[in-house]
């Protein structure tokens, strides 16, 4: 039996209420904002020494980071769609923004950070949010690795404390060669800073979880450096002091020479801004079953990145890591992210002389541990192994977003991805000679494997019908995680799937995940030997799921194994 499907998509207002509103109407007390407290707190300690750590290896200075983390972390969670998204500067931002700082100043930079946002604003008002769901898996898993590696090879400089006789080239093949003629210059003491905050935060990671490991080691590389009078260059070196306050807000320049040089640098910081705020909001559903709002996310980073540039800020988005933070510390709504941003302006105003006197080498220190967590390592392998296309879409993105430029990785592996899609569907498209009697037995399987499944609330039975690839994964996706909130068993059967991808596959391991939390059952029936293939591949192996080859059969172990 084929139950009715369930609607995945909110009402056009409910598509733009921000889910601060939601959380208060629901009722909130001490108990919730105690956590909430919390949750922001912890939250803040790990975003204030990023934010510095980023907007200096964006090219500007460290005091730009904190304010982007307080203005626009606190308009992304007042007006955003999800409960537990923090905002703030991004690494997978680094290489855009000092791109567009060396080319056309600060100025410019506030000008694009200004138009992204309105792009973003308007884009979610049209209703947009949806559309980012058609970016392959495989695209979002290389250009993030791509980004890892070019972060990293920013640091090289500060984490060996190297002198460079020249500016520092942006391409990469041109810094490394930099670097290397500068390898003579090596500052011990700053590599030995480097290492240890390095090994500092992993140690803190696997032994003490619970402890900020970061800022741990950037205060005491500070200590350090303090005590024993380091010759490495620290934020006072080479920026100054650090102001006690945010800075008056003024307008960027919108003449007409200023819009037609940031016009490009905007659609750049736009793309990659609606593609890692809802790929940070899809992960935080995915730690907590909830379900966040597209649209009005995209309205939210769209005014957090305005109201960024009007402060001096850089560009905001959702960051996946801190967001994880947040939800892992209790957080119970968005008033969390409010608060980190809060917090964060509590320790600019209190701590700001000591900040300068932090080593540039531990802050490469934590960039480097920040960029080898962005690289999806065991999610990356899984592609590389599951076919030969999702393998050439990672690989011809990530070599692109490197030596080339991030949109044009992105734009050729969605076409890469696109022409994928239409290979893949004009292989399943089969004659084949089956006999009669198999038919009618299939036929009978799908409509009478047993009616009293209708009534049972602790079993249900979903069937997916047709092509499960990357741009109908989001959708089917959000309608079987909302169905998978109630029963115990949940079968879902794959017979009338003539093929699925990654992101179909990414969709389907999201939902076995939240099964298995919430102590339940996940069966898939009627997959064919590639499909199943695919879906081992990405770690859809038993017991996380149950392979049972009818409907039926998967209806009596479920229920059995139910009482």
């Amino acid at each position: 039996m084929e139950r009715p499907a369930a609607s995945a998509s909110p009402s056009f207002t409910e598509q733009f209420v921000p889910k601060l509103v939601t959380v208060l109407r629901e009722g909130y007390g001490p108990a919730e904002l105690r956590a909430d407290t919390i949750a922001g707190l912890t939250v803040a300690i790990v975003a204030l020494p990023l934010s510095m750590a980023i907007a200096i290896a964006s090219g500007v200075g460290p005091e730009r980071g904190l304010v982007t983390a307080i203005v626009g972390g606190a308009v992304v969670s007042a007006f955003g769609g999800s409960r537990f998204q923090i905002g703030g500067p991004a690494g997978a931002f680094i290489i855009l923004v000092a791109a567009c700082a060396a080319d056309i100043g600060v100025g410019g930079l506030l000008t694009a950070t200004f138009l992204g946002g309105l792009m973003l604003m308007v884009a979610g008002f049209l209703r947009s949010g949806a559309y980012v769901k058609f970016i392959p898996y495989p695209v979002t898993v290389g250009f993030t690795a791509a980004i890892a590696v070019i972060i990293f090879a920013s640091q090289i400089k500060d984490l060996f404390g190297l002198t460079l006789s020249v500016p520092e080239p942006g391409p990469l093949i041109e810094k490394i060669g930099v670097l290397w003629q500068a390898r003579e210059t090596v500052t011990p003491a700053a590599l030995a800073l480097a290492a240890g905050t390095v090994a500092l935060i992993q140690g803190l990671k696997r032994l003490r979880p619970g402890w900020p490991g970061m800022l741990i080691a950037v205060v005491l590389g500070a200590v350090l450096t303090q005590a024993l009078s380091l010759p490495v260059e620290t934020i006072g070196s080479r920026f100054g002091d650090l102001p006690r306050g945010l800075p008056a807000p003024a307008l960027p320049d919108f003449g007409l020479a200023a819009l037609r040089d940031a016009l490009p640098y905007a659609v750049s910081f736009a793309l990659l801004g609606a593609i890692e705020s809802l790929l940070s909001a899809v992960v935080a559903d995915g730690m907590t079953g909830r379900h966040h709002r597209s649209n009005a996310e995209l309205v939210a980073q769209g005014l957090a990145n305005m109201a960024s540039s009007l402060f001096g800020g850089i560009t905001v988005t959702g960051t996946i890591a801190r967001t994880a933070t947040n939800v892992r510390a209790g957080a119970h709504g968005p008033l969390a992210g409010v608060l980190h941003s809060a917090f964060v302006l509590v320790f600019m105003l209190v701590f700001a002389p000591l900040a300068s006197a932090i080593p540039l080498a531990v802050l490469a220190g934590v960039l480097a541990v920040v960029a080898w967590n962005m690289i999806e390592k065991e999610e990356a392998w899984m592609l590389l192994r599951t076919s030969r296309g999702d393998a050439l879409v990672l690989c011809v993105t990530f070599l692109l977003v490197i030596f080339r430029d991030l949109t044009e990785g992105i734009l050729v592996g969605f076409l890469l991805g696109a022409i994928l899609f239409i290979q893949r569907m004009s292989e399943a498209a089969q004659v084949e000679e089956r006999a009669p009697l198999a038919e009618e037995d299939r036929a009978d399987e799908l409509t009478h494997y047993d009616a009293g499944v209708a009534t049972d609330a602790s079993v249900l039975v979903y069937r997916i019908k047709g092509a499960f690839f990357f741009g109908a994964a989001s959708t089917v996706g959000a309608v079987l995680d909302r169905i998978a909130d109630r029963p115990r068993a949940f079968i879902v059967d794959f017979a009338e799937v003539p093929f699925l991808d990654s992101s179909a596959g990414h969709a389907m391991e999201l939902l076995a995940r939240k099964m298995a939390r919430k102590g339940g059952r996940l069966y898939l029936t009627g997959t064919s030997p590639d499909i199943r293939r695919i879906l081992v591949t990405l770690g859809l192996r038993e017991p996380k799921v149950r392979y049972r080859d009818t409907i039926a059969a998967a209806v009596a172990e479920a229920r059995q194994a139910l009482g």
